[in-house]
């Protein structure tokens, strides 16, 4: 992802790549966290061929660029970016189902721009066990499985059966799951990006489904933020430690603001936008965070949020 050398590379981006455009847009209203300056370029691909060109103009013009799904997990300067962030949205988000190798079993190829929202529901629809601990995570399927997201003890890693990369010269790179490194909170994409996962659920009855769904959305609501712009957990959960949120919470941290940014009262590991914060507010916030708790613990915690 190479750094701009020529400011007038948005001209010949016009003029070379037909897809979707917006240009200076604030990408305070592409992220969960509602806060960030202006992107240079949002380039919304819709296909795998519109990005893989797209992928193959920016190499040609030498223009920086970052691939986001639906900004759930990241937090962008006040400065903005001056490059193109690629937006794997609606149109990049389709669902494929096949039968797999045994009885009962079955594939779910799913392109990366689809919520991960929106694919555990379809599952639910068909009665497609595995990826009920997802119910509720926000973002996108690509995002998610390179984060390798989490909820209740389980990972996106379990169920995923393959991935299909795009790397950077345009080629489409599949691994199967034994090919992939997979660690917490991480997938090693080798500078490739996400394009399509594939899952490996089970058949099972939609009614029970529906209910485990149910019942752990219940349980994620009753123990995080609602109403408030947040990006989920902000801080990975340090190994052989507490969970971060009981750090955070031990350290008496509750509550502590740095200007519009303010530490979940209802959990520790939230950073919430209480209506006004800036991109460095948040950034002010996790320094004070991470130096209290490791005045307290003697951890450094690490983001789980990507920062642009």
């Amino acid at each position: 992802m190479k750094k701009g050398v020529d400011k007038g590379w948005s001209e010949q981006l016009r003029a070379r790549w037909p897809g979707e455009i917006e240009w200076d847009s604030p990408m305070a209203r592409w992220c969960t966290l509602q806060v960030g300056g202006p992107a240079r370029a949002i380039a919304m691909p819709a296909s795998r061929e519109e990005l893989q060109s797209l992928i193959a103009v920016l190499a040609r013009l030498g223009v920086c660029w970052r691939v986001i799904g639906r900004g759930s997990n990241l937090l962008v300067a006040d400065a903005g970016y001056d490059g193109v962030i690629v937006m794997l949205g609606r149109k990049f988000a389709t669902i494929a189902q096949r039968a797999g190798e045994k009885p009962g079993e079955f594939l779910v190829r799913v392109e990366a721009g689809c919520s991960l929202m929106k694919l555990v529901n379809w599952c639910t629809g068909q009665g497609l066990q595995g990826l009920e601990f997802a119910a509720g995570i926000p973002g996108s399927v690509g995002g998610a499985v390179v984060m390798n997201a989490g909820a209740w003890g389980k990972e996106m890693g379990e169920p995923l059966s393959s991935v299909t990369f795009l790397a950077q010269s345009g080629e489409c790179v599949e691994r199967e799951k034994s090919g992939l490194c997979l660690s917490y909170r991480h997938l090693e994409t080798e500078g490739m990006l996400v394009a399509a996962a594939e899952f490996l659920l089970l058949a099972g009855d939609r009614q029970e489904i529906e209910a485990r769904c149910a019942r752990l959305m219940g349980d994620r609501k009753g123990k995080q933020p609602q109403g408030l712009a947040n990006a989920g957990s902000f801080f990975k959960n340090p190994a052989g430690l507490p969970a971060a949120g009981k750090l955070i919470q031990d350290a008496g941290l509750k509550g502590v603001r740095v200007g519009g940014a303010e530490v979940s009262e209802v959990h520790a590991n939230f950073l919430v936008n209480t209506g006004s914060a800036t991109a460095q507010d948040f950034l002010g916030l996790m320094q004070l965070v991470q130096e209290k708790v490791a005045a307290r613990f003697g951890v450094w915690l690490e983001p789980e949020v990507h920062i642009l």
